[in-house]
């Protein structure tokens, strides 16, 4: 509270912001969980996802020996490259070893999808829908960040920043939707069989 003119809003403000923020971040997902538009395309890529002979590498990706998805594991390479690249891009004289860590980071998505997609063929489809947004929102981002691994490997450093910041705002929106997932609908270990 300003003592000198009794306004309380300049400490509420940030609080009043989040909260309105987070309002709508939750209204979205809920309209998302019962849109029904994409269930043709979910059901056909579930089922297609299901029928693929896997064996026990179906167990392995799903992190059974585990007890838990081992998804939410294998993603921290490209997530952690990018972040470090973007924290690199920041520093002088680190141009290269943030192409590096893009580059890095760009093959440890494949392990991670993979991964991504055996979970997300056995789930209900109000949480299906909200992992195909999830599954979206990380083609943007490793389209992003495809873009500027080229930019950076042209000499085009300002480029690649800028398609790595990109990337970076689609892997946070991805993580959220990844999260919701996980967390608010409440996907969780698979048993260990």
């Amino acid at each position: 509270m300003n003592s000198r003119t009794g306004d309380t809003s300049l400490t509420a403000d940030p609080a009043v912001a989040l909260h309105t923020a987070s309002a709508w971040w939750l209204t979205a997902l809920d309209r998302l969980e019962r849109t029904t538009a994409a269930d043709p395309a979910i059901r056909a890529l579930q089922r297609g996802i299901r029928s693929l002979p896997l064996g026990g590498v179906r167990d392995l990706l799903r992190g059974r020996p585990l007890g838990h998805p081992v998804h939410p594991v294998l993603v921290q390479v490209p997530i952690g490259c990018w972040l470090s690249a973007s924290v690199l891009d920041a520093v002088p004289g680190a141009r290269h070893a943030a192409t590096t860590l893009t580059a890095v980071g760009l093959t440890g998505v494949a392990p991670a999808a993979v991964a991504g997609w055996a979970d997300w063929a056995d789930l209900p489809p109000e949480q299906a829908r909200v992992g195909l947004a999830h599954a979206v929102s990380n083609v943007a981002a490793v389209a992003c960040y495809t873009a500027s691994l080229a930019a950076r490997l042209q000499g085009r450093s300002a480029k690649g920043r800028m398609w790595s910041l990109g990337g970076l705002a689609a892997v946070a929106i991805s993580g959220a939707l990844g999260g919701h997932v996980a967390y608010r609908q409440s996907v969780g270990a698979h048993a260990a069989t």
